[in-house]
Formats: structure tokens, C-alpha cells, sequence
């Protein structure tokens, strides 16, 4: 169970502390940071600047959650618009559900699959994809269709009902997003894309000093929560060493 910790600044701002974890020798604090109901067309600056700043000190690493970026990028695809066809409806059907939910067994997301990569793509991905649980090899789908469909979030309603309605595509350009907050705010930053499932890191800014591999074993128990935690931004903070005489 998370605790509100004391990095609270007087403010409604709810911070909570994370379980502690080490990761190469290193142990780190970790705070997932909890904001407001973010929509689209928000500046991401202002939020990280709201939310981040105050507690940030050299040293620390925030990580982003890829959806709030999209979102405030208006990178999302609406659901009135689209027309599920029937190659989104028969593929979808042979989707195992996973812990993190249906992904394109929803046939919204396959068909905005499709959009994204093409028919013959994500029938050639799909065919493999079946030839290799045959031999218990998962994940190739994703692999062979590409065009960043693993990332695709939202069309699901159960912790936020206005994402039931929009399909979340990853990030434009997050490299470039990571270095624009480094750039303005000072704050060395990464943006992920995690969930029960994995890990991916999609950005960075030149201020984080960890390498892809150490950030993904950082979140490898998704600190931010799957749910309706509304907590997008981790701060991760390297424990002082201390000596005894």
C-alpha cells in the first residue's frame, strides 16, 4: 500500500512514496506524483513544470507516461470517426485477453491497426503471429506490424470513461519532447511506455545517465499503476550513501 509522504508542499498536490528499489548498485527513492485529469491540448511544459518542479532536485530522473504526452499532442485517433470493418471484426476475435486487456482484441484497435499499417501488413502479422504460438513464441504480431501499434492505448472505458471514446497513439517525436522539458525546466526526464506486460522507453533527455536496460529493470513493477491511479509522473531519486565511523 502507498503512503503520501512528506515531500507533500502544503498544496492539494498528492504525492506518494513507492517501494524503494536497486538497480545496479543503486538504490532510489521513488515518488509517483499525482495530477489532475489531463485532456487534450494541454502543454505538457505546464504540467511537468506544475507537478514535477517543486520536487525535483539535481540528481533525479521523472518519467512521463507516454499517454499524457499524446494526449496533450492531440495524437489520438476518436472513435465516431472510424468504420470497424470486417477484417477488424474476424482478426480481433483471435486475440487472447492478457492482464493489461484485450489490446487489438478490441476491434476498435484493430482497426485503427489497420489504418496504421495496412491490411496485408497486419494479415502477414497476423499469420505469423499464429504459427508462433504454436510454438509458444509471443509478441510477433506486434513486431511485424510495427508503425508503433504496441503503444496503442485507450477505446477502453473501464478506469477512465473518456478514454472508451478515443484511441491513444504513442508520442510524436519524444526524444525531442524529453530534451524541450530538459531544455526549459531543468529536469532530466524520460518517456515510457509501461504497463503489466513490459517496458518500453520511447525518449530521453541528455540529463538521464541510466541506460535504456537500467530504466526498464527502474520500472519493472509499473510504479505508476495500470488502473485509474492518475499518477503519470515518477520521480526517482538516488539514495544517499551514508558511512559510519
Amino acid at each position: 500500500m502507498s503512503e503520501k509522504t512528506a515531500l507533500m508542499l502544503g498544496d492539494e498536490q498528492d504525492i506518494f512514496r513507492k517501494k524503494d528499489i536497486d538497480v545496479a548498485d543503486v538504490a532510489f527513492e521513488r515518488y509517483a506524483i499525482k495530477t489532475h485529469f489531463i485532456t487534450r491540448g494541454e502543454d505538457y511544459i505546464d504540467i511537468v513544470n506544475h507537478y514535477a518542479s517543486p520536487l525535483y532536485k539535481n540528481g533525479d530522473t521523472v518519467f512521463i507516461a507516454e499517454k499524457i504526452i499524446a494526449i496533450c499532442q492531440d495524437n489520438v485517433i476518436d472513435k465516431d470517426d472510424m468504420k470497424v470493418g470486417f477484417w477488424a471484426k474476424f482478426l480481433s476475435k483471435f486475440v487472447m485477453k492478457t492482464p493489461a486487456g484485450y489490446s487489438v482484441g478490441n476491434e476498435y484497435k484493430m482497426q485503427a491497426a489497420i489504418q496504421l499499417a495496412g491490411l496485408p501488413r497486419i494479415l502477414f502479422a497476423a499469420i505469423l503471429s499464429a504459427i508462433g504460438k504454436i510454438f509458444g513464441i509471443r509478441g510477433i504480431f506486434y513486431k511485424v506490424a510495427g508503425n508503433n501499434i504496441a503503444g496503442l492505448d485507450g477505446f477502453y472505458g473501464e478506469a477512465f470513461d473518456e478514454y472508451s471514446h478515443i484511441g491513444i497513439l504513442n508520442p510524436i517525436k519524444p526524444e525531442k519532447v524529453c530534451q524541450e522539458i530538459e531544455d526549459k525546466l531543468g529536469i532530466a526526464n524520460a518517456i515510457v511506455d509501461a504497463n503489466d506486460l513490459g517496458i518500453e522507453i520511447l525518449g530521453r533527455s541528455d540529463g538521464v545517465h541510466y541506460s535504456n536496460e537500467q530504466m526498464e529493470k527502474m520500472l519493472r513493477d509499473n510504479p505508476a499503476g495500470q488502473e485509474d491511479e492518475q499518477t503519470p509522473l515518477i520521480l526517482y531519486r538516488p539514495k544517499k550513501e551514508t558511512t559510519t565511523q
